[in-house]
């Protein structure tokens, strides 16, 4: 028996865990199994560029669970976007990169592949397991789903979106402290989610149990309120500009200061207009999604902000790779392991499909068909919890 790994898109404080715990299931299991992993996600298959895992590697699994990232590496590939593959030299002129791909798992005798990445990945995993089938090569494909925006339906966890929250929170923890160096600041935090704004939430909520720990000097101006968040935007909240712009001045003039938590698709859409309205090209990837570092929502909306706050400083700044590139921490952990068996399970009698909590399902781990895997997944801003964070920082009634 041999098998592959595959870590494709954006990282997230899952991928090195994940293919610690699947190695050691695999060792466990199967101990004369062979195993290998495409260097680089779905470019290194399409370059037939990978790597052995020796022995030594089954003994020293858990030294994993200790890193962030992927030990493999990742890349932004979709095997459907012919052209592009072409343009990046993965494929040449003529070649299919669904066929190039599945020949790559023929010739290397691959009978498992375990893709861990988000919605596109699986997306992928789903279109190459539904080839190989039509061309009669019999390979398992399972996959575990990874994201920090938490997005991908009909999962209700993805694996690494526990760990980033809490790293954000712990972010902001320091960054909140450049509040004591100057008069009128507004400090931005601006959070991953392009389209879900769960991140942006659970962050906020993990930071607040920070606080809630904290012992505080309000006779020094240390307090409470003005460490504590004033405003989050997400995507799935219209907010009218004006008038919360009016209700932050007044926290402005009270207590010298401003902290918004901002997902970065929050108000993308605006943004896009006016960029279009002004005869600016959208910069979007292989995938189709607008590049939102060269987009930068952040300063957007500091402009806005910080001119109708009258703030004497402005400081914007991004979590992102801070909380994605961070090991697991203890409750993502646990919840790849229970996955990365699963994986095990259901692989070594051929079903392929993702491993997730489905929310269909009443939230139950178990192997969900590819078909159903798609990306959006909005976050449910009514939920009980964000909602008494809107009402304590004042931004609703």
């Amino acid at each position: 028996m041999k098998i592959a790994f595959l870590t494709a898109g954006g990282i997230a404080p899952c991928l090195s865990s994940s293919i610690g715990a699947l190695i050691d299931q695999y060792a466990k299991r199967e101990p004369e199994a062979k195993m290998i992993g495409y260097l680089n996600g779905y470019r290194g298959l399409l370059l037939g560029k990978s790597i052995d895992f020796p022995e030594s590697v089954k003994n020293n699994f858990s030294a994993l669970y200790e890193f962030g990232g992927s030990p493999i590496g990742n890349s932004r590939v979709k095997l459907t976007n012919i052209q592009d593959c072409i343009d990046r030299g993965y494929v040449i002129e003529g070649e299919a990169p669904l066929k190039v791909a599945a020949d790559q798992l023929k010739k290397d005798n691959i009978d498992i592949l375990h893709t861990i990445g988000g919605d596109d990945t699986n997306t992928m995993a789903a279109q190459l397991s539904n080839y190989l089938k039509e061309n009669n090569y019999d390979l398992t494909v399972v996959g575990l789903p990874k994201t920090v925006d938490n997005d991908v339906f009909p999962i209700t966890q993805t694996l690494g979106a526990w760990t980033a929250a809490d790293q954000g929170a712990i972010f902001f923890e320091n960054i909140i402290n450049e509040n004591t160096t100057s008069t009128r600041q507004l400090i931005i935090h601006e959070v991953m989610g392009r389209n879900c704004g769960w991140l942006t939430a659970q962050t906020a909520l993990e930071y607040r149990k920070i606080l809630d720990n904290k012992i505080f000097m309000p006779e020094l101006l240390v307090s409470r309120d003005k460490w504590d968040i004033d405003a989050i935007y997400i995507p799935e909240m219209d907010f009218d500009f004006k008038s919360e712009a009016d209700r932050l001045q007044k926290i402005m003039d009270e207590k010298d200061g401003v902290n918004i938590f901002l997902s970065e698709g929050a108000g993308l859409d605006a943004i896009i207009r006016e960029m279009e309205s002004n005869g600016e090209s959208i910069p979007r990837d292989a995938f189709g999604h607008v590049k939102l570092d060269e987009i930068n929502p952040g300063q957007w909306f500091a402009k806005r902000f910080s001119s109708a706050l009258n703030a004497e400083k402005t400081l914007v700044q991004k979590s992102g790779y801070f909380a994605r590139s961070a090991k697991s921490n203890e409750k993502d952990l646990n919840l790849i392991k229970d996955s990365a068996k699963l994986a095990v399970d259901f692989s070594l009698v051929q079903k392929s499909g993702v491993i997730g909590k489905d929310m269909d399902e009443n939230d139950n781990l178990t192997l969900i068909d590819f078909n159903r895997i798609k990306g959006g997944k909005s976050f449910d801003h009514s939920l009980g919890w964000f909602d008494e964070i809107l009402k304590d920082i004042g931004q609703k009634d």
